[in-house]
């Protein structure tokens, strides 16, 4: 396995764990949580299609991470969940 498909793989783990918390109600899609592990998991996918030149999914990567930032940002605070 390339250093890409390990990478690829964490990102979507991360992107999965999180879905799957939110679709069993253990985190919000509003908190924190789940908007931090949204960033992480597509910014981490990014940065795997960046690796391999799929430019297509780094515009798509790039955008959902910016828009989790930005959720992620603008949670109020003591919001955990």
């Amino acid at each position: 396995m390339k250093t890409s498909d390990i990478i690829a793989s964490v990102g979507v783990i991360i992107l999965l764990i999180a879905f799957l918390l939110n679709m069993y109600k253990k985190v919000s899609a509003q908190g924190r949580v789940y908007t931090g592990m949204n960033f992480l998991g597509a910014a981490i996918c990014c940065f795997s299609s960046y690796l391999i030149d799929f430019y297509p999914f780094v515009v798509l990567e790039g955008v959902w991470g910016a828009f989790a930032l930005y959720s992620f940002l603008n949670v109020p605070r003591g919001t955990s969940k």
